[in-house]
């Protein structure tokens, strides 16, 4: 938005009142609310969670003054009087929305579901403003009374903690963003996307040649992030914006992690580095896709096979044994449950078989920067150096020694990845080229894109071969089944703490596509990331 100004005058008023936290603040509020005290004597203080009396009458109370427009009185039902002052101040004076109607749900215990309607008007337009939210009554922890748990995303759902609603003409252009065939994409269409064309908007808007709208937006604290539109009041002219994306790869990648929660996927295309799809399904519209950092799990031993070969340790077909355990600096480290011993195996039968110890046994032979150096030289990870189009996470792969050295192999310790990061790895096992991921053309804005001196043609065939085993008989054999064509694959899994699964990865290529997919809490490989990626993966190549 270049129109709305910032609330902080109220922001200094709530401070002054509230600043004492004492019994003379906690009496102001009553006032300001209706509640005084009862005078005279002391009153029994009350303890535990809200009854549903209380529940029912603070709701009650702050839905009816924020419907008014009073904002001290229905900041004084919150445990956090300043910003909710400051906010609910910005939902009228800045964000314009008048006429407000709010509808409580059946409350759950404490928490309570409601639905918004109001209105939003701005220059002589007026647009209609519905959605839904809930809000969880506490007991206040020194005035013990019921009080609204507060949380920007009261007032809206999209709102995170230092973010506040605008309406004004919007601060970039609109855009008709198309595929590399020209079909438009749009949120509607694509839901996942709708972060990602946000972000598009906010940096090529104005290069695209449209004009700025009216629009009520959430205007986000982070520096750099694109204003999320909620409202369009008035329409500005869109510029027509080419991506990299092609909608039917996108299609089937948005049908794909529907089908398991917090799944993100990205596809690319080998030959150039072009982004063909990215999806996420998740409830916070974060683009973990691009800018997640996880633990890859077995994935990363694409990575750590081609460090072991350029390195001259082994080969493809050199030795790699695989014992039921191997120690590392004091830390034990074994294989997926039902995975037999092989101490006769070599690099391509423990990478298919995804084998734990048979990486974790080459540690010591590993320098504790020959990782970092592999994939910072050959794939182009973990420089802070991608320029995509939009904001994107590049990988990191320090160069941390003790037990992490061994963990590092096997894409846990301190190694954190994404999808967009694994889809270049494979693309760069599979080409034997690093070319850094794009969403729009390097010609749009001249932007300096990421180098990497690639693989030698014998790393490439070796890991190839490996990649194609693990799809074919491997531990990928399932999920690749019936795709044709050239294909390869690992599987991963990484443990995290606290998880009752570990997080489900799984990446692998077909003819000129290469594809990674990431699912939290979603078990081994193929239990959820697998089925993603082959979704993906037959939609062409």
């Amino acid at each position: 938005m270049r129109k709305g100004v910032r609330v902080t005058i109220v922001g200094g008023v709530f401070a002054a009142l509230v600043g004492g936290a004492g019994y003379g603040a906690y009496n102001l509020l009553s006032a300001l609310s209706g509640d005084g005290g009862t005078g005279g004597g002391s009153a029994s203080v009350r303890t535990g969670p809200p009854s549903g009396d209380e529940v029912r009458d603070t709701t009650r109370k702050f839905f009816a003054a924020w419907e008014k427009g009073q904002v001290a009185t229905a900041a004084s039902y919150t445990n956090n009087a300043e910003a909710a002052g400051a906010l609910l101040t910005a939902y009228g004076e800045d964000a314009h929305i008048t006429e407000v109607s709010i509808t409580p749900g059946t409350a759950t215990g404490a928490t309570v579901p409601f639905t918004v309607r109001a209105t939003v008007s701005y220059d002589g337009k007026s647009k209609p403003l519905d959605y839904k939210s809930r809000l969880t009554v506490v007991r206040g922890e020194t005035t013990h009374r019921p009080l609204v748990d507060w949380r920007p995303a009261v007032v809206h759902p999209r709102l995170q903690q230092g973010d506040t609603l605008v309406t004004g003409e919007s601060a970039s252009p609109a855009i008709e963003a198309v595929d590399r065939d020209g079909k438009v994409l749009t949120k509607e269409k694509y839901p996942s996307l709708g972060p990602i064309l946000d972000e598009l908007r906010s940096r090529y808007g104005e290069e695209a040649g449209g004009t700025p709208g009216i629009e009520l937006a959430v205007r986000h604290q982070a520096e750099g992030a694109a204003d999320t539109t909620l409202v369009t009041l008035a329409k500005g002219r869109p510029g027509r914006l080419p991506t990299t994306l092609s909608a039917s790869v996108q299609a089937a990648a948005e049908k794909a992690v529907t089908r398991y929660a917090e799944s993100s996927v990205v596809a690319v295309r080998p030959s150039t580095g072009e982004v063909l799809a990215v999806a996420n399904h998740r409830d916070d519209g974060f683009n973990a896709a691009f800018l997640g950092e996880l633990a890859p799990g077995s994935t990363m031993k694409i990575v750590s096979a081609a460090t072991l070969i350029d390195n001259g340790i082994t080969t493809a077909t050199g030795p790699a044994p695989c014992p039921p355990t191997a120690t590392w600096q004091s830390q034990t480290f074994s294989n997926l449950k039902g995975l037999a011993p092989d101490e006769h195996a070599t690099l391509s039968d423990s990478f298919a078989r995804s084998c734990n110890t048979a990486f974790v046994k080459y540690a010591d032979e590993v320098k504790v920067g020959s990782l970092t150096q592999e994939a910072e030289e050959r794939f182009g990870l973990g420089q802070g150096n991608w320029k995509v189009g939009i904001p994107s996470f590049d990988g990191r792969i320090p160069a941390s020694g003790g037990p992490d050295t061994a963990a590092n192999m096997i894409g846990q310790g301190q190694v954190q990845l994404n999808p967009l990061n694994m889809a270049s790895v494979t693309a760069t096992a599979m080409t034997g080229a690093f070319r850094q991921p794009v969403i729009v053309s390097q010609k749009l804005d001249g932007r300096d894109l990421a180098t990497a001196r690639g693989l030698t043609a014998g790393t490439v065939q070796q890991l190839r071969s490996m990649m194609n085993r693990t799809a074919v008989s491997g531990t990928a054999a399932g999920v690749m089944r019936g795709l044709s064509g050239s294909i390869g694959a690992k599987t991963g899994s990484a443990e995290v703490e606290g998880q009752a699964k570990s997080n489900s990865w799984f990446t692998g290529y077909r003819n000129d596509i290469a594809a990674a997919a990431m699912t939290q809490d979603g078990g081994h490989g193929i239990d959820a990331a697998g089925p993603i990626v082959a979704d993906v993966l037959r939609t062409g190549g």
